[in-house]
């Protein structure tokens, strides 16, 4: 088993879970240079996505000089508990996909969390 396949195996158990309780998802994926976290709907198989953030959006590129930091990710948790709240969602569960709750994935939930969101 590789890397990569442990780590789908983890996210498993979370994602039945949370679709057990039919809440809404933070959902976020990490690579090297970029970071990606959406708020996922539980209707329909959770296939509708209310709000997305990512290091990748114009708006926040222009304020980060990499995206592979926790600055970055921390920037993407602001972002993406703004839109979320907008968007009427005020707790969703925490999807980490697998990863381990360390570093950047822990710093864009505790910024969703400071910033409106319950997670």
């Amino acid at each position: 088993m590789n890397k990569k396949v442990a780590r789908l195996r983890r996210s498993r158990r979370t994602r039945a879970k949370l679709r057990e309780l039919d809440i809404y998802r933070l959902c976020v994926h990490r690579t090297p240079r970029n970071i990606y976290a959406q708020i996922i709907a539980p209707t329909n198989g959770g296939d509708r996505v209310i709000a997305s953030a990512s290091t990748l959006d114009p708006e926040i590129r222009t304020q980060i000089s990499t995206g592979g930091n926790s600055a970055a990710a921390a920037i993407v948790g602001k972002k993406i508990a703004e839109r979320a709240v907008v968007a009427g969602v005020k707790y969703a569960g925490f999807d980490r996909s697998g990863f381990r709750y360390h570093g950047r994935i822990r710093v864009l939930a505790e910024a969703a969390r400071e910033n409106g969101l319950k997670v």
